[in-house]
């Protein structure tokens, strides 16, 4: 096929729903990782939250998305992926600008009448119902408006506007801190998802189903639960894995706190975490080339180690250089076993029931940051405020990160022999 043709076949391989849910997927990601970036040092700063009280909040921000994001792709299909990201981002942007808000004087009889943890806590959940019906909602619309000869291609799209706006998050974030009050980062936020809630209004149509078969209903989710509940195996997986996520997660949840309070107060925390993505979006292709040849699992362990080992960088020689060396070596962790967790997934779920279980590959994730939260707080709180001693947080931050990927490779060498004994016995 000439390049003239392949171009043709793009251009008139994607209906226009594709192209306005993928590039509203820019701006949300944007948003999320915005509000993130600034989220943990806002509600310690502004907000005058104790550094423990910070990160665990913050862990209920991240947490709260993904395991709400199990059920989002159900209520989207029920009500259509026009209304399902209308909605999404008209919740966003009021959220974001409600946590922009906590302490403004037009809130203050809700803060003198409720405790501030409490609210603030329900203020940051709010987010976790509109992202859970985009993910759904854009993905369901990449594979509806796309025709089957370029929807991988489609599926590449999405991926790189993800990055597109994880990356541009925490750069605008920073941006705004520098020259205006935080407060701002929030209104950036929910002025951007606004925008997207107008765009969807006017240029989206509901995509053709496409012979595209419908999402399971709420009921069936639930009904998936139990059936992932019933798999050992793979929630034994599930949860150990949820370490790295627990790790991985401190890039937002100690590491700006931690540089403000003990490495320089005037540097841009949120500039520092646009080395993540980054990383991602130039070395993903490059790094899967140079790993294939490893076997999934040792991947997924081997990319657990070294986001563990990362974060030493930082602990022997604190300061802003070696943030960023930790969280360039914390990216090619992520890297080198992002895709092949999927894959193992996909491999290790009972036939047919592949996509049940990649459903439920999320949770870690939601895992990792609400106890990452928590486990945030208590060693800001443990090894900065009362031992005065705070590099000795990345020490057991790496110490958990290690412990994960022993898990690993025992669960490894325990499950492995065992699955293939009862292969050969039911041959």
């Amino acid at each position: 096929m000439s390049l003239a043709e392949r171009l043709r076949e793009i251009r008139t391989g994607f209906e226009r729903p594709f192209w306005v849910a993928n590039s509203s997927e820019i701006f949300e990601r944007l948003s999320y990782y915005a509000v993130f970036a600034a989220l943990a040092r806002y509600l310690h700063e502004a907000l005058q939250f104790p550094t423990a009280q910070a990160a665990s909040l913050s862990g209920i921000f991240g947490g709260a998305v993904w395991v709400m994001a199990i059920f989002g792709g159900a209520l989207a299909d029920r009500i259509g992926f026009r209304r399902a990201l209308s909605l999404a981002y008209f919740l966003l942007s009021c959220s974001y600008f409600l946590i922009g808000s906590i302490g403004a004087s037009w809130l203050a009889p809700v803060r003198n009448a409720v405790p501030l943890g409490p609210m603030v806590g329900v203020i940051l959940f709010l987010p976790a119902f509109g992202v859970a019906l985009v993910k759904p909602s854009v993905v369901g619309t990449t594979a509806r408006a796309s025709r089957e000869n370029v929807r991988s291609l489609g599926y590449s799209i999405y991926y790189t506007m993800v990055n597109i706006g994880s990356t541009l998050g925490p750069f605008l974030a920073g941006w705004v801190h520098q020259r205006m009050r935080v407060e701002n980062v929030f209104r950036l936020a929910a002025l951007s998802v606004l925008l997207m809630f107008v765009a969807v209004l006017v240029f989206f149509k509901e995509p053709r189903g496409g012979g595209e078969p419908q999402a399971s209903g709420i009921g069936q989710v639930a009904r998936n639960l139990f059936t992932v509940l019933r798999n050992l195996r793979f929630v034994v997986f599930l949860l150990i894995f949820s370490g790295y996520w627990i790790v991985f997660w401190q890039q937002y949840l100690i590491l700006p706190i931690y540089i403000h309070d003990y490495v320089d107060a005037r540097a841009n925390t949120e500039m520092i975490l646009i080395t993540d993505p980054l990383m991602v979006i130039t070395l993903t292709v490059a790094v899967n080339a140079l790993t294939r040849k490893i076997p999934s699992f040792r991947a997924i362990t081997l990319g657990t180690l070294v986001t563990a080992i990362a974060w030493l960088i930082i602990a022997a020689r604190p300061s802003v250089l070696t943030a960023v060396l930790t969280l360039a070596a914390v990216a090619l962790g992520e890297i080198i076993l992002s895709p092949r967790y999927y894959e193992y997934i996909s491999r290790l779920a009972p036939a047919g029931q592949q996509g049940t279980y990649l459903g439920f590959a999320f949770l870690p994730i939601g895992i990792g940051s609400l106890i990452g939260g928590w486990f945030a707080g208590l060693l800001l709180h443990h090894f900065g405020e009362v031992q005065h001693q705070p590099q000795k947080i990345w020490w057991v931050v790496t110490a958990v990160g290690v412990a994960t990927a022993l898990l690993l490779w025992i669960y490894d060498r325990l499950v492995e022999p065992a699955k293939s004994e009862a292969t050969r016995a039911s041959a």
